[in-house]
């Protein structure tokens, strides 16, 4: 049987417009690489005994509470027994006054500059998501700001160059793509995908297979 992947893009505070172009871009990857991909809003795919069916939980740029107690309480249980979780952009900007979703995403996001080109470094190419990007990679992005750094709990993969954008907040060290396996199943979270160009471009899409890749069981 095919993986199965569920992908959930609810939001209740801002919403990308390039939703849409991602949902499109997993979608094919599932058909080229061999996985389904059920794409839903609904808060209720979270509840019940659903969630083992599906082989990661992708998470497309969600904002705001996306999740009934149920639904959180459904997807603890199902990262602490193993199963994978991704997160993509404004993943980061979901579920503020749940606790375990801030442990499990790794950082939450703060706030972000205007949208402008800048240059992300790619400090491990030992990852799936990292292994075929150039070193250096200039693009334009929402440059995410974060809360806390990361790295302490995390693998992180890549960084913004703040020297490359104006208005970064996180000059010493700014990670923007990292992995980790706390306390249960494989995570990883990019903050790139703020435009629907992001997700027609074939090195931005083999950066999300790789992500993918990284947490289906």
């Amino acid at each position: 049987m095919a993986p199965h992947v569920l992908l959930y893009s609810r939001t209740t505070a801002y919403r990308h417009e390039s939703i849409p172009d991602g949902i499109k871009a997993f979608t094919e990857l599932g058909e080229q690489h061999g996985f389904t991909v059920e794409a839903t809003e609904l808060p209720a795919a979270f509840e019940g005994q659903e969630l083992g069916r599906y082989s990661a939980v992708v998470f497309l740029s969600t904002s705001g509470d996306v999740l009934t107690d149920e639904g959180r309480a459904n997807l603890a249980s199902y990262h602490r027994n193993g199963g994978g979780f991704m997160g993509v952009h404004a993943a980061a900007c979901t579920e503020y006054d749940w606790p375990y979703y801030g442990t499990l995403l790794g950082a939450r996001f703060a706030r972000h500059p205007p949208l402008q080109p800048g240059t992300l470094v790619v400090e491990d190419t030992g990852h799936p998501a990292t292994g075929h990007l150039p070193r250096r990679w200039d693009l334009i992005d929402e440059w995410y700001d974060f809360r806390t750094n990361p790295r302490s709990g995390v693998r992180v993969l890549a960084t913004v160059d703040e020297h490359s954008y104006e208005g970064g907040g996180m000059p010493d060290d700014h990670p923007v793509m990292w992995c980790h396996a706390n306390g249960g199943g494989p995570v990883f979270y990019t903050a790139l995908g703020h435009t629907g160009d992001a997700f027609r471009d074939p090195l931005f899409r083999s950066h999300l297979w790789g992500g993918l890749e990284s947490v289906m069981e």
